[in-house]
């Protein structure tokens, strides 16, 4: 049983996009997205609602989906605790919704997410474009300050948190030698994985990496989704987080949108755990992507504060993947990216071929969240086509 919420486009529902959103983890609930980054409300302190003028239905109709079962107000008996099992389930899913929905089966379909989605959506867009009789009309992904290739984004930690990302060094010098220390330990785990058929083999990269590479930063208690704060109280950073499973627990919210469950969390760490030590974290899905591109555009973005996922580990990434359009896309400069309403820097992008890389200037790990207006302008830009060559 997994949970959907769809908001028709605030434009043109007839004709506009859709968009599949997709919050990370694993195991934490797309709500987050909706409620705290880019639905048309937000939550407010005292559990009321807000609207969002910079919501992503502007120019598109939003899915919001909890995935994998289990998670938010999604439920099952069994549980999925990898990405591929969790890939057959919302293919299942999507399939269902545009048999249910026809009028929206012949508008383009957009996979947007961020985080661990970065695992989710290479797999997920595999599995989609695998079948060739589908009626899920597929035209491009979207990964934001996602966890994709962990042999190169693990390597950029040491330099995010120690002053080489634009922003000022959260740790000390001895710590960020000892990040450098580590690293090579922490890299031929994970390249152990990548050689590997095995999926146990990936654990103990997940486990050594997090602790030694994660662990410094964790400990001085910033917060890992935005170099430039303090984690507040809330085990995620976030007041925010409270505040939504608050409101997504009142009877009445529940009762209106049909949930079945008898409580709802903003993450279920059980998943969390599960995906961890079925190894899923270390995972080299980046490899999916060369096919993906010979199909569709592909855009990944990163908010430049974030260090959990950050900017420095995707561009690198992005910039080593071997593809056909390898060598042009690592050569293409990276130019200004400005707001198209007044001109206003925003970030920067690089694309070439199908592959676009944007940098979002002080947005942390959920850019929709610290820069609504620059976020919505790239979504829509990239809904239009303006990166994507033929």
């Amino acid at each position: 049983h997994l949970f959907y919420w769809f908001f028709e486009s605030r434009n043109d529902p007839k004709n506009d996009p859709i968009v599949l959103w997709l919050n990370g983890g694993p195991g934490c609930s797309s709500l987050t997205g909706l409620f705290m980054e880019l639905g048309p409300s937000g939550v407010t302190k005292n559990i009321g609602l807000d609207y969002n003028p910079s919501s992503w239905n502007a120019n598109a109709s939003v899915i919001f989906l909890d995935q994998p079962v289990n998670v938010g107000y999604s439920y099952s008996s069994s549980s999925v605790s990898n990405t591929v099992a969790a890939g057959k389930d919302v293919y299942a899913l999507l399939t269902l919704f545009f048999k249910q929905f026809p009028e929206y089966a012949g508008q383009p379909f957009h996979i947007s997410g961020e985080s661990y989605a970065g695992h989710y959506i290479p797999v997920f867009a595999s599995e989609i474009l695998s079948h060739k009789k589908r009626n899920i009309n597929l035209q491009s992904v979207l990964i934001g300050n996602g966890l994709t290739d962990g042999l190169t984004q693990y390597e950029y930690y040491r330099p995010m948190a120690c002053g080489d990302g634009g922003w000022p060094a959260v740790l000390s010098e001895q710590e960020c030698t000892s990040m450098d220390n580590a690293l090579p330990r922490c890299q031929s785990l994970i390249q152990s994985c990548y050689n590997s058929e095995s999926v146990w083999s990936c654990v103990p990269a997940s486990i050594y990496c997090n602790n030694a590479i994660i662990g410094p930063y964790q400990r001085t208690g910033m917060n890992p989704y935005d170099v430039r704060k303090k984690c507040g109280s809330n085990s995620l950073c976030y007041d925010e987080l409270d505040w939504i499973q608050e409101y997504l627990n009142k009877p009445e919210v529940m009762k209106a949108l049909g949930a079945e469950v008898d409580s709802y969390d903003s993450c279920n760490f059980d998943i969390n755990r599960n995906f961890l030590f079925q190894g899923d974290w270390m995972q080299p899905f980046h490899r999916l992507v060369p096919d993906i591109l010979k199909e569709i555009p592909v855009l990944v973005y990163a908010g430049d504060a974030d260090f959990i996922c950050n900017w420095l580990g995707n561009l690198a990434w992005t910039s080593e993947l071997e593809w056909p359009g390898h060598e042009s896309y690592k050569k293409a400069p990276m130019e200004d990216l400005e707001l198209l309403d007044d001109g206003t820097k925003i970030g920067s992008v690089k694309s070439s071929g199908n592959f676009t890389f944007v940098r979002l200037h002080a947005g942390g790990h959920m850019v929709p969240y610290d820069q609504p207006v620059a976020s919505l302008d790239m979504l829509n830009r990239w809904l239009s086509g303006e990166w994507m060559k033929a």
